[in-house]
């Protein structure tokens, strides 16, 4: 195995707060618990018709955000020929949904459905403070396209209301909407590699890690119990999600699926080896050891990527390739449809505020903040 893989919770603390297309930038009209219909913003937008760098004319307002051929209805939305629906999930947080503010707004969760629906069926969330879960459920009712989501819970270590607050939003949500569209709820997000640091420790299976796992596993076996007196037209599956290094047996264990962020620009290899890396990182650091379990829980890559810029020169390399968008480029056609090939479950990883943690960490994703793509030439390939 190249090196030991790092996480951006070593460095801030982790919480994603941006749009899965780079929304970061974006002030939004604060929500209220329940959703209401929306008067779309496109009523305003005209199409650009604008060739991008690949030749391919888009089919979106001058700002990146989809067309509508009806102003007042979210379906009837102009695909972008730029776009393909390659990827096989995406992360993704509405930009807005951290409290105590809660600034995200329906009318700009329809637009990220209307554009990542061209690119995947399936997200996941991280949280489901501000209302999220409903947000994204409702933005899927209205513009009525295919795709199911992972609903999340972001507990924390510190705060044991944390996680009966997003427990009772994720049940009113799941009330609201059904489970037509829900894949899945995940329990939990770094948060062995957050109590770990919090304690002095780095081994997810010592006694320490054992303590952290105990609190985790109690909240996971809650989310079962609460979906199980739900009745539920169908059985929700309750997984995990942390840094590919820190995942707890015992956690593991207790959930129906993993999710392990895999990143290869802080393992310091180059973006020639990225993509062979990420598939033997998460083969042998993930997929290997949850086999021989009993339950077999099913991993997945939930975040992977490469960033195609930085805000500061000290860390525009990553000491062994640049931060660009030629890279990214790299990235996406050795790893995407080997990827979708392999039958490997990953997450394109998208941006969060560059503002606030610096470097790399506004510069991942796809898209401009705008909505507008990078200059790329997205991958075009079936999904195994």
């Amino acid at each position: 195995m190249v090196g030991q893989i790092r996480t951006r919770s070593q460095r801030s603390k982790w919480i994603i707060i941006g749009s899965v297309i780079g929304l970061l930038g974006i002030i939004a009209i604060g929500v209220g618990v329940g959703v209401g219909v929306s008067q779309n913003k496109s009523s305003s937008k005209t199409s650009s018709n604008t060739a991008s760098a690949n030749g391919a004319t888009s089919n979106s307002s001058s700002n990146g955000d989809p067309v509508q051929t009806n102003p007042n209805d979210p379906s009837t939305f102009e695909k972008d020929p730029n776009l393909h629906q390659s990827f096989y999930a995406l992360a993704y947080t509405p930009a807005g949904s951290q409290l105590p503010n809660c600034t995200n707004s329906l009318d700009d969760v329809i637009e990220d459905i209307q554009v990542m629906s061209q690119l995947t069926k399936t997200i996941r969330l991280y949280g489901a403070d501000c209302n999220q879960s409903a947000l994204v459920l409702e933005a899927i009712k209205q513009t009525k396209v295919d795709m199911q989501v992972y609903l999340a819970n972001y507990p924390t270590p510190d705060d044991s209301t944390a996680y009966t607050r997003q427990r009772d939003e994720i049940k009113a949500a799941i009330e609201t909407y059904g489970t037509d569209h829900i894949a899945g709820v995940t329990v939990g997000n770094e948060f062995m590699l957050n109590y770990l640091n919090a304690n002095g420790a780095t081994d997810p299976n010592s006694a320490v890690g054992n303590q952290g796992a105990a609190i985790l596993i109690a909240d996971i076996n809650d989310t079962r119990s609460t979906l199980s007196e739900m009745s539920l037209a169908k059985t929700l599956p309750v997984g995990n999600s942390d840094a590919g290094s820190y995942f707890n047996t015992e956690v593991l264990e207790a959930v129906d699926y993993g999710m392990a962020n895999v990143h290869p620009w802080f393992a310091n290899v180059t973006v020639q080896t990225a993509a062979a890396w990420t598939a033997e990182f998460f083969e042998e650091t993930n997929v290997q050891p949850a086999a021989l379990l009993s339950n077999k829980p099913t991993m997945y890559i939930a975040e992977t990527g490469w960033p195609s810029f930085s805000s500061d020169a000290g860390n525009a390399n990553n000491g062994a390739s640049d931060a660009s968008e030629a890279n990214l480029q790299i990235f996406l056609d050795t790893f995407v449809c080997q990827a979708n090939q392999n039958g490997t479950g990953y997450f394109f990883f998208e941006p969060w505020k560059d503002a606030e943690f610096g470097g790399v960490e506004g510069w991942w994703g796809l898209f401009h903040s705008n909505r507008t793509l990078k200059r790329l030439q997205l991958p075009n390939c079936v999904l195994n």
